[in-house]
């Protein structure tokens, strides 16, 4: 649930009743969106300001991320600023209803008056908010509201949020790296780096028992194209295992590890089998060679949206579309149908466990979070999924795999090329855009489209 404070205002001289009906209607219209409200209604400017301190004091202690200021009528400033002023940490809507038809006539209640009297005052006493207003015989206002407030919530889980990563800077790629004390004072998490040594460590201690059921219980789930080596599934398994009780007792939104200088060169043992198993019984987000920042997007876009958040790396750019695919896995929240691997290798790289299943095929937002010289940036486009054509990437033991992969089309892949941050980009389904356009507002991130 997503937690709003809900502030119902009226002009005294205003037949009360019709203020309450407008109110009740609004904050209804708010559940229906799967807002939990502190309600406080109607709050009008009577000359002894007993409406004004019983809001302040039905909404203090009260726990909530967004304080909605719903305007059922013409309000003197005044009587919304003294209780503004007092959750003015809190990021705010301003929000406007309209009249109604009786007949033919417009009966209105000045209820934009208000809220125009309101926006200049709200920007120049700096609060953090946004302005809707309802316009009469139009939907309502309500889902927009809401999805402002997803964004706070999730920007406020930004901040008490922690990621892991297993090494840093895999393949001494510079894209990946990060800073940490900007991250942490502009988007909020924390980024927690350990050594491999210690998942190894916790994985001496795991026994034969526990790996097996992991196998049993979820790697049997799975449709196997080849028979996998049992002893290569028990290890990763085990690595899951270790992996799993760092996570858990570190309280960890994502994961990243160290890949190809890491598990694939050190140990020997592709990761994908581990990202599956993390991704899909423990619901966190999961990016491959220490990717900081593809990390962060994750998070952004699971706590904005609720969805996993998973990555895709660019093969091919073509005149309408991009074709971006894994070499690895898929998250099951992104499988078209069953989760397929096949035991496989890659060139000098040991053989591990390949996922090839399909991916979910629609809209889709790709975005990527990023820094230059002038902070914090997020790229941002929207795109159509479709299934690709039968196409490998070259290295493959024979016959080679089809990787999962989608064909994205794009308005004007020219100009996304232009401004691409990075080889991996972050997924979710659907129009997402104003979530986390929202998001990076409260931020303060810019955004690129």
């Amino acid at each position: 649930m997503i937690k709003a404070g809900f502030v119902g205002f009226g002009e005294v001289n205003t037949p009360k009743e019709i203020i309450i009906n407008k109110c009740e209607s609004a904050a209804k219209s708010l559940k229906d969106q799967c807002l939990a409200l502190v309600e406080v209604f109607p709050v009008s400017d009577d000359y002894e300001e007993n409406d004004i301190r019983r809001a302040i004091n039905m909404l203090r202690g009260q726990d909530f991320d967004t304080l909605i200021l719903c305007v059922a009528g013409w309000i003197p400033t005044h009587a919304v600023v003294k209780i503004t002023e007092e959750f003015k940490h809190i990021p705010m809507v301003l929000w406007g209803l309209c009249g109604r038809y009786e007949q033919d006539r417009l009966v209105t209640t000045a209820d934009q008056a208000g809220t125009t009297a309101l926006r200049k005052v709200f920007a120049d006493l700096g609060y953090s908010f946004i302005y809707v207003y309802d316009i009469i015989g139009k939907p309502s206002k309500a889902p927009r509201v809401a999805t402002f407030c997803q964004a706070v919530t999730a920007a406020k889980k930004l901040r008490q949020s922690k990621a892991g990563m297993m090494g840093y800077r895999d393949m001494y790629l510079y894209g990946t790296l990060f800073d940490g004390a900007s991250l942490k004072k502009t988007v909020g998490p924390e980024i927690e780096t350990f050594e491999m040594l210690e998942m190894v460590q916790r994985y001496e201690k795991i026994s034969e028992e526990d790996k097996q059921n992991v196998v049993d219980q979820e790697v049997s789930k799975w449709t196997f194209l080849k028979s996998p080596d049992p002893n290569m599934l028990r290890k990763g398994a085990g690595y899951y295992l270790a992996l799993k009780q760092i996570i858990q007792e570190r309280r960890y939104e994502a994961i990243s590890l160290k890949d190809v200088d890491g598990m694939k060169k050190l140990l020997g043992f592709p990761p994908a089998m581990i990202f599956m198993l993390l991704a899909d019984t423990l619901g966190i987000c999961t990016i491959p060679e220490n990717d900081s920042l593809g990390c962060i997007t994750q998070m952004m876009i699971k706590f904005a949206t609720g969805q996993i958040g998973a990555y895709l790396e660019f093969y091919e750019f073509m005149e309408d579309r991009v074709l971006a695919g894994v070499p690895d896995y898929i998250p099951k929240e992104i499988t078209q149908g069953e989760t397929t691997v096949v035991p496989a290798a890659f060139g000098e790289l040991s053989q591990g466990i390949l996922n090839v299943s399909k991916v979910k095929t629609g809209q889709l937002t790709m975005c990527r979070l990023t820094k230059n010289d002038d902070g914090y940036v997020m790229h941002m486009v929207k795109g159509e999924g479709i299934t690709p054509r039968k196409w490998e990437e070259a290295g493959w033991t024979q016959p080679a795999p089809q990787l999962p992969g989608l064909e994205i089309l794009l308005d004007d892949v020219e100009g996304f090329a232009d401004k691409v941050m990075s080889q991996h980009y972050i997924i979710a389904y659907g129009d997402q855009t104003q979530v986390l356009t929202d998001l990076c507002r409260l931020l303060g991130i810019k955004i690129l489209s």
